[in-house]
């Protein structure tokens, strides 16, 4: 065997990554903000600041917040009476904050996390193929992950709009593997935050977790590895995610 194909061997099949809270910080800087434009554009008394929004990360989807959060409110008793109402008055606003936020993505507004494209570049070194399963909008989610890792970068990508459950349940995962055509036991999740892990396990996923500001409080039991950042303590790599594979199959 070759040096190249011993090298080979000791690296993943694949890896699938998360997109917000994993390839970039989004989530309190730049899907909060946009919400509270939306908000605002809407006419709603409404902002979410970094504590709550935090707290509004445990309910998984956009619209999905917007309804829980309108429907606890006391001033918007009356609106949440009245569930068609509530959930087109949260479809609309939902709209907006995506158009605002990709209109941000565009901008180049939203930096990859430190030690990110080190990883990505050492994984097609290493000719892994890199794949993103988010259940983001493709409005948003598909210009971000381009500029984030490079036009044509991720072989295989999945967006919220491909599926009919969000995370923690495992369509995106396993669709991405479906598309790659690599087995689950072959492949390794990088994720955030505690739903995303179960929906990569669920998918039978070895998962590391990298967690953020809003994450690193999460219930991670389950993870193959859990950091802070992807460049602290050292850089992953290519290597390193063939090695916590190799532990999670003997474990």
């Amino acid at each position: 065997m070759s040096t190249l194909e011993q090298t080979m061997s000791t690296v993943p099949a694949a890896v699938v990554f998360d997109l917000d809270g994993t390839l970039a910080d989004t989530e309190r800087d730049g899907h909060r903000v946009a919400f509270n434009r939306a908000f605002a554009a809407h006419g709603l008394d409404l902002f979410w600041d970094i504590e709550h929004y935090g707290c509004l990360l445990a309910v998984t989807g956009g619209r999905r917040r917007i309804v829980a959060d309108l429907a606890r409110r006391d001033e918007t008793a009356d609106l949440a009476a009245d569930e068609t109402a509530l959930e087109d008055l949260a479809a609309s606003v939902h709209r907006t904050k995506t158009r605002l936020f990709a209109e941000e993505v565009r901008r180049g507004g939203i930096e990859a996390r430190p030690g990110v494209r080190s990883l990505v570049a050492d994984l097609v070194a290493h000719r892994v193929p890199v794949a993103v399963a988010t259940t983001g909008t493709r409005a948003w989610a598909e210009p971000l992950v381009e500029q984030l890792l490079g036009p044509g970068t991720a072989r295989v990508t999945v967006f919220g709009d491909d599926v009919r459950a969000l995370k923690p349940d495992p369509q995106a995962y396993l669709l991405a593997l479906e598309r790659l055509g690599v087995a689950a036991r072959d492949a390794v999740a990088v994720e955030d935050a505690a739903p995303g892990l179960a929906a990569a396990r669920a998918a039978g996923l070895a998962t590391v977790v990298v967690t953020n500001h809003y994450t690193r409080s999460h219930d991670m039991r389950g993870a193959a590895l859990v950091r802070e950042e992807f460049d602290v303590p050292g850089l992953l790599t290519a290597v390193a995610l063939g090695e916590v594979l190799a532990g999670a199959r003997a474990g």
